[in-house]
């Protein structure tokens, strides 16, 4: 009998993070390690999944990934089948507004501390193989808003390494898939705006569907996949006509978003930031 997977799953506290985690053990009886900030919810969320364990640790701490693969060793004797780099987080600000700074902390979450986790669990990945990675990036790592360049640059920064990183680790029986969602109604995105309009309400997904994503990415090893399918067209459309993507964005849902303004905008970062990187 095939021992049960063993996966990884960072910002699994919450929101997509804590969907992929349920999926991988009510679907696949896997055998869970639940990484994020906030232990009372990791904690919580662990005693409700058969075998999941949890490490409470911040990703951007430089001994965080350490602390992973010890608890990995420890508690599944160094096997581990999935990795799934989830956790991020966006601070919405223009360049002028937030410089350097907000690009240097945003690249730290999404990406340096991504690479960080990865090369300290890839040995156990290559001598569990054939196992797997997939990393979270975004629809924004394709196409860029006013006001998220920084995500959008650490995302794509994310997706460009992903496909490097596959080709090195293909031989090794290391599968990379990447997963780029555009919007998934969670609790720092709670997305009203496109919610209340019919014209809009199909931009969004849920935890679910991006979860479903995930681990077919993953499991099935599959290269690539959009959430929801149709922002695959906006990658496209930029690619082809880039002037009538800028044009789009320019406008429309992205200018709702993008001009937000006063103590509503602030709260909604503030929550994005916090659930994001849990």
């Amino acid at each position: 009998m095939p021992k049960p997977i063993v996966a990884v799953v960072t910002g699994a506290s919450s929101g997509l993070g804590e969907a992929t985690a349920r999926l991988l053990v009510a679907k696949h009886g896997a055998r869970v390690v639940l990484v994020a900030r906030r232990e009372d919810r990791l904690a919580a969320l662990a005693a409700e999944l058969p075998g999941a364990t949890y490490v409470a640790c911040d990703l951007t701490d430089p001994r965080a990934a350490g602390a992973v693969r010890a608890h990995v060793a420890q508690h599944h004797d160094g096997r581990l089948d999935l990795l799934v780099n989830n956790a991020g987080a966006a601070w919405r600000a223009t360049f002028a507004e937030g410089g350097f700074a907000n690009v240097q902390r945003t690249m730290a979450l999404n990406f340096d501390a991504v690479l960080r986790l990865t090369e300290a669990l890839l040995p156990l990945l290559r001598q569990s193989a054939p196992s797997a990675i997939v990393n979270v990036s975004s629809t924004a790592a394709r196409v860029t808003r006013a006001g998220s360049a920084a995500y959008s640059a650490s995302k794509a920064a994310l997706s460009a390494w992903s496909d490097g990183l596959h080709l090195e680790e293909k031989e090794h029986g290391v599968h990379v898939g990447l997963v780029l969602p555009g919007f998934i109604q969670t609790e720092g995105f709670p997305a009203t705006e496109l919610l209340e309009s019919a014209a809009t309400r199909w931009l969004v997904s849920s935890p679910e569907h991006g979860a479903a994503a995930i681990v077919s990415a993953g499991l099935d090893r599959r290269a690539e996949r959009y959430v929801p399918r149709p922002y695959a067209l906006a990658a496209i459309l930029k690619i082809a006509l880039p002037a009538v993507a800028r044009f789009v964005l320019s406008g429309g849902p992205a200018k709702a978003m993008t001009t937000r303004t006063g103590a509503d905008a602030a709260d909604a970062r503030a929550a994005s930031a916090g659930a994001a990187t849990d």
